[in-house]
């Protein structure tokens, strides 16, 4: 009789320990849906500005390479001089590339330098044709984190999706299956209020789509 009555109870445990568990996986499920839905993931994302390349206007010898690697320079700062031409920058801007000829006779094709604007950074994240192109919007809010600062995340908006697949050369293949196309969609944020982030972090973008 003893026994009856447990194996009854085992039973009457076990299925309202199925009922509980059924309860979490829909609840869990429905969390899920709520937190990826009307969003748009890229994992494939970093932390870029466009580059501004310095050259020469005339031939001549370059007599003098003013900045290095890494520097910050202000609109006015003399970058390098060639021949009896003076290279300033235009605008506030940091230095990523330095190529150090003093003393070598150049052409207007030598890049010199490369620099970028910090307040022109943005986060560019690659993204599948098929994984949600069609509902990013110019001026969609955005979050991202950036592998630096894990646990931190930061604001901004889609300030452009570009209008052609960022691979253009066709792929020839025995398979009939169509390769899928990639495009880069743009992110701008607040440089000022996040000045930790810096040109070339790798980052994972989220596009929340309702939200214009």
């Amino acid at each position: 009789m003893k026994q009856k009555l447990a194996l009854i109870k085992n039973k009457a445990f076990l299925k309202k320990a199925g009922i509980v568990l059924a309860a979490l996986l829909i609840i869990g499920a429905l969390f899920f849906f709520l937190k990826t839905t009307d969003r748009v993931f890229i994992d494939d994302s970093v932390i870029t500005a466009p580059i501004i390349s310095v050259s020469a206007t005339t031939n001549g010898r370059l007599r003098e390479l003013d900045v290095t690697e890494g520097q910050l320079v202000k609109k006015g700062d003399v970058l390098a001089v060639v021949g009896s031409e003076t290279l300033r920058t235009d605008n506030d801007a940091l230095v990523i590339l330095s190529n150090n000829q003093v003393g070598s006779t150049i052409s207007t094709q030598t890049q010199l330098m490369q620099l970028i604007r910090p307040i022109d950074l943005r986060v560019t994240g690659t993204l599948d044709e098929n994984k949600g192109l069609k509902n990013v919007r110019v001026g969609q809010v955005v979050s991202f984190t950036v592998d630096a600062f894990p646990g931190k995340t930061y604001w901004g908006y889609v300030d452009e999706i570009s209008p052609s697949a960022k691979t253009t050369q066709l792929a020839f293949s025995i398979s009939n299956e169509r390769p899928t196309q990639q495009f880069l969609v743009y992110a701008r944020f607040d440089t000022t209020k996040y000045p930790e982030i810096k040109n070339g972090m790798s980052a994972k973008l989220v596009v929340f789509t309702k939200t214009n």
